[in-house]
């Protein structure tokens, strides 16, 4: 890499010359990543692509006035200062918050470059047209939210809002949800029927059903996390990175059946089992919750559901410890 004061002139218009190129590329593919949920902030970046279009034309101008037609390639990555960035298309899907932040440290990083190669230029044209777009890049944020309160509406916001929550539903809620009923209902059976064979024993031992409870926790995680990874990679239904939900649910069930698992590291074996059901009513009327308030599941419904399945879990697993 080659530090930036050791530029030539010449070199510094074509650096300038890639980076308005890949500025208005990037602000291409942020349009094209959120044209079909978010329309309107698609729009935005558009506008703001043909702005980095027009800087690109001005300084090939003056680039080619001076030196002529070849523009030796240099780029951000050939220079040591510049911030290394993330490639558009290894970020699916598109959020509209890591855009717009992605899009302000762009223009601050553009202005600061602007600067810098001004106060190096030795010629007065070069150094006025590095100057103005330098003032150019500052100015773009207002600029861009001149744009965006005329293009981005309230109607628009609502819409996009929606949308968002829309994607953090299937993103997020979706599979962090159906990680926490698989754990915190699939484990009971095993868990309470390690608890009561115990109880039965004539030392009755807590570590018994704990044992069990972070084994079936932890191999549940483990196997929802990876069929939730492996069952859809996203691309047609939007549901996001397939990893990521893997994480999600992986997650979630470990912790589902984690939460009545860790009671039985209190020593008496007859309050750990009290503390843990108290924990499964709490986990139960929390996973009726968020169906009610991310699903749309009327309450009622959804507490039938949910319970009803956690008690016939935990009488199979009382039915055959006791047996």
């Amino acid at each position: 890499m080659r530090p930036f004061d050791s530029l030539s002139e010449r070199e510094i218009l074509a650096l300038a010359i890639a980076a308005e190129e890949e500025d208005g590329r990037v602000y291409g593919d942020f349009a094209e990543g959120l044209r079909e949920n978010f329309p309107a902030t698609a729009e935005l970046f558009r506008k703001m692509q043909v702005e980095e279009i027009e800087h690109r034309g001005r300084l090939y101008d003056r680039y080619r006035e001076k030196f002529g037609e070849h523009i030796p390639l240099i780029r951000r990555q050939d220079v040591r200062g510049f911030l290394s960035r993330r490639p558009v298309w290894l970020i699916k899907p598109l959020g509209l918050n890591a855009v717009r932040k992605a899009a302000a440290s762009m223009e601050a990083e553009s202005r600061a470059f602007y600067l810098k190669a001004a106060q190096r230029s030795t010629d007065a044209g070069v150094r006025q047209l590095l100057t103005e777009l330098a003032d150019a890049e500052q100015s773009h944020e207002s600029a861009a939210n001149r744009i965006e309160e005329k293009v981005i509406t309230a109607d628009v916001r609502v819409k996009e809002d929606e949308t968002k929550r829309r994607l953090f539903v299937l993103q997020v809620v979706q599979p962090g949800l159906a990680g926490l009923m698989d754990g915190s209902v699939s484990t009971l059976a095993p868990l309470f029927a390690a608890a009561f064979a115990s109880a039965r024993q004539s030392h009755p031992d807590h570590w018994f059903p704990f044992k069990v409870g972070l084994a079936a926790s932890i191999g549940a995680g483990i196997s929802m996390g990876f069929a939730e990874a492996l069952s859809d990679d996203g691309i047609l239904t939007g549901r996001g990175r397939p990893w990521t939900r893997g994480v999600v649910c992986g997650a979630m069930t470990a912790l589902g059946g984690l939460g009545h698992t860790m009671p039985y590291l209190i020593p008496d074996l007859k309050v750990a089992t009290t503390v843990a059901i108290i924990v499964v009513m709490i986990e139960l009327a929390l996973i009726s919750w968020i169906r009610h308030r991310f699903m749309s599941t009327p309450w009622v419904a959804a507490a039938i559901q949910i319970v009803l399945g956690g008690i016939l879990v935990f009488l199979t697993g009382y039915a055959i410890g006791s047996s």
